[in-house]
């Protein structure tokens, strides 16, 4: 019975930290961002770079952040961006979607390419 009671009490430790846990996770890959991605998109939305806005992008369409001149390989990837799509993508962007535009060798750490993705999954089309 105390080593349920204990257990118990773990997973209930962990229940109550993940958010925080989560919002870490987010704010070490906003720093992240910054450092690799920020000089060419931005997460304003609407507010395109050499890159577009990534405003929203978990959820979207690859190729359709309005006002922005995609590659036609991007365009015509048929991707929509998710938590695994994402992965795949910032490992290796070339190989990912072949002929892209996007002049990034890829973030080559899970734990960093998670950290960016979950921040991004903060991000919100509308600000």
């Amino acid at each position: 019975m105390i080593r349920l009671l204990g257990t118990v009490a773990v997973l209930a430790a962990a229940f109550v930290a993940s958010p925080a846990l989560a919002q870490d996770k987010a704010k070490q890959g906003e720093t992240i961002f910054k450092r690799t991605c920020a000089a060419c998109h931005t997460v304003e939305p609407g507010k395109n770079r050499i890159g577009p806005s990534l405003a929203g992008v978990v959820g979207r369409k690859a190729g359709s952040a309005e006002g922005f001149k995609y590659s036609d390989p991007m365009a015509k990837s048929g991707i929509t961006w998710n938590e695994d799509s994402l992965n795949k993508y910032l490992t290796d962007p070339k190989a990912t979607v072949p002929g892209n535009k996007m002049a990034f060798a890829g973030l080559k750490k899970d734990d960093e390419r998670k950290a960016v993705i979950d921040y991004l999954e903060t991000v919100k089309a509308g600000g």
